[in-house]
């Protein structure tokens, strides 16, 4: 790096250091939306009664956990969909039928973090099967199910502490990647904090995923100990590599806002995923052991089971030349994001004072001619002037991520000055900027990470809110906001409240999804080891403390509806199958005093358990929690608990008792 730029970059970033803390804190000052909105944004937004979306959107619930499924541009909530966290609304997480889905190494968790939604892709465009997620507290990868809307497989990736760079899908869902945010000793053991220098690493992890049940960790890459932050796939010429930002190069483990923002570039480290395939083949790998979670949920049993794996494939640099590269990045870079041609690397360096693109052409004819700067633990890194294609000036204070159109342009969240700025690869200039509100984190444009962006909206996902909803106590919405960006210039068309906290979101035309969902489950392919695919097929049955209940639901009763036998300290299993084969026709199931578990929402065929542990003797009622038909509020019954010790003969308001399945004895 040249003297100048170094300067110009310590200038910079101690400037914006100063800001950061002020502008955070304060927030910016209050605008009215009437000032900045389109004239004819009602009309640009409004989906008239009986009429859909155009978009799919689908936005990382952040910190509840889930995911958020929007419709655009009505900016309507159509879903959330359960992944990392229990989800009382339907018992997600609660029965026994999706709880293995949060298992991990260090048992079941019932909350986690999401931030990317990542959409599979073929040749490089969305292709509506499946949606990726991360959860970032403890490192796991989840794939949702476009047919259902349902979690169906998650893995827990093993070194990896925070696991923020991920899951980004590769050009035709070969993997999702990820890398570790957290460096952390590998594999983990007592040392000094002090010593992170010497003991601690990074991962780069390689998941396949190409086949619903089977991701796995292909392989990981062993890397120095910085910071990993986020991560993408390259595309048309430089498919085959995979670019992720670090930052915290200068190694410091206390005080991080000072301590990881002293040097003057930081990097994009550069991933040869083809090589390191190669490398495998060859035997460079090492098989380390590990211990960590693949969980996956079977359709027709109706359940997720577990299995805990052993061993992972290591590889280090050294072993696989040719493998990984770092490219000089100013300043703390946190998105990197590649265009739809595949030939530009754009950083997000959140302290720098331009937006830097590198140039896959260029790295290549580096590599090439070995134009290296130095060497990290055995990593060349290139020249920043031999990988520059352009710097972007004055794109405004903290640019993060980078969206794309299908016009050569690109647009770009700035955190600090609170904005979107538009430019174009044709001269990395800015052509526009607009004002959100507030403070901008990640953004959107459907189709924006593919080969061939929609380029008509881009939407902002806020990390503030202040006075742009109805206030609601000292917690406030999120937020969203859409804008148009058919014409030259940007115009605000919407806001709309989000749940959790939306760190990034992905778009997919509703034609490639809306057709193809599931209506209902089959009752005749149901295998769930205690289904009642009729009335007659229900009953009761005692299994030492255990009682077991197979139940039906149908508009308007339950089968079962009255239960005798049952005394305290037994433990009761309401296995509640629904009937129906109709769309759109779930029922609800809760019992009085259920204080170890939520309610159960049943899909039309599906079987779900209801865990019930009564403390009291007495009789208690039971209910249907989704208003199903006319005579919805007569669909409930009675459960009589003894006290405990006192026999009283099983018996329902049906006759017929089934046998206890292998293995309950």
């Amino acid at each position: 790096m040249s003297s100048p730029r170094r300067s110009r970059f310590v200038a910079a970033g101690t400037g914006v250091l100063a800001l950061v803390g002020y502008l955070y804190a304060c927030g910016p000052a209050k605008t009215s939306s009437s000032m900045v909105g389109a004239t004819d944004a009602p009309s640009r937004v409004y989906v008239a009664p009986g009429t859909q979306d155009e978009f799919y959107a689908f936005m990382s619930g952040g910190f509840s956990g889930q995911v958020g499924v929007y419709g655009l541009p009505s900016g309507r909530l159509l879903k959330v969909i359960p992944v990392f966290s229990q989800n009382a609304e339907n018992g997600y997480g609660y029965n026994a039928e999706t709880r293995p889905l949060l298992n991990t190494s260090f048992g079941e968790i019932p909350w986690d973090d999401t931030h990317h939604p990542s959409l599979s892709q073929t040749d490089g465009m969305h292709d509506g099967r499946w949606l990726f997620i991360n959860a970032n507290n403890t490192p796991r990868f989840a794939r949702i199910d476009l047919t259902k809307f349902e979690t169906i497989e998650t893995l827990e990736v093993p070194n990896t502490g925070g696991n923020h760079g991920s899951p980004f899908v590769t050009e035709n869902t070969e993997y999702v990647i990820g890398a570790t945010r957290f460096s952390v000793p590998i594999p983990q053991k007592d040392v000094a904090i002090t010593s992170f220098a010497e003991n601690f690493k990074g991962t780069i992890s390689f998941v396949k995923a190409d086949e619903a049940g089977k991701m796995d960790v292909a392989f990981q890459l062993l890397v120095p100990g910085f910071d990993y932050d986020l991560g993408r796939p390259g595309k048309g010429p430089s498919h085959g590599w995979a670019f992720f930002t670090s930052y915290n190069t200068e190694q410091a483990y206390t005080k991080l806002e000072v301590n990881a923002s002293k040097n003057d570039y930081d990097y994009i480290a550069a991933v040869n995923w083809k090589t390191l395939e190669a490398c495998k083949a060859a035997g460079k790998s090492k098989a380390w052991a590990a211990n960590y979670a693949h969980n996956t949920y079977d359709d027709n049993r109706h359940m997720a089971s577990s299995e805990m794996k052993k061993s992972v494939a290591v590889i280090l640099p050294a072993d696989c030349p040719g493998s990984i590269y770092y490219l000089p990045t100013p300043k703390s870079p946190h998105g990197v994001d590649i265009d739809p041609t595949g030939e530009y690397i754009v950083g997000g360096g959140k302290l720098a004072t331009v937006i830097p693109v590198h140039s896959f052409s260029k790295m290549m004819k580096a590599i090439e001619a070995k134009a290296f700067e130095k060497e990290v633990e055995g990593i060349p890194v290139i020249k920043y002037d031999q990988v520059m294609a352009g710097e972007v000036q004055n794109p405004g204070l903290g640019p993060l991520h980078n969206e794309f159109d299908d016009k050569g342009c690109a647009y770009t969240s700035v955190f600090i000055t609170s904005e979107i700025v538009k430019w174009c690869f044709s001269d990395f200039k800015v052509v526009d900027r607009v004002p959100t509100y507030y403070s901008i984190g990640h953004l959107l444009v459907p189709g924006g990470d593919t080969k061939k962006p929609y380029g008509k909206y881009v939407v902002a996902m806020n990390k503030i809110t202040k006075d742009r909803f109805l206030g609601t106590g000292p917690e406030l919405t999120q937020s969203a906001q859409l804008y148009d960006i058919t014409g030259a210039k940007m115009k605000l068309l919407l806001d709309f409240p989000t749940i959790g906290e939306p760190h990034y979101a992905q778009a997919i035309d509703a034609k490639l999804i809306k057709d193809k969902q599931v209506k209902f489950f089959k009752l005749a392919e149901n295998t769930h080891p205690y289904v009642a695919r009729s009335e007659s097929e229900t009953g009761i049955a005692r299994s030492g403390k255990n009682v077991h209940i197979k139940m039906t639901a149908i508009r308007s009763h339950f089968a079962p509806d009255m239960v005798e036998g049952v005394q305290v300290g037994d433990t009761v299993l309401f296995h509640v199958t629904n009937l129906e084969q109709d769309w759109d026709v779930p029922h609800g199931f809760a019992a009085m005093g259920s204080w170890s578990d939520a309610e159960l929402l049943l899909m039309p065929g599906q079987t779900r358990t209801l865990k019930w542990v009564p403390k009291y003797p007495g009789v208690y009622p039971f209910y249907c929690t989704d208003f199903c038909s006319a005579l919805h509020q007569e669909m409930q019954g009675y459960v009589r608990v003894a006290p405990s010790g006192r026999a009283v003969a099983l018996q329902t308001s049906t006759k017929a008792r089934p046998a206890v399945p292998a293995g309950e004895q």
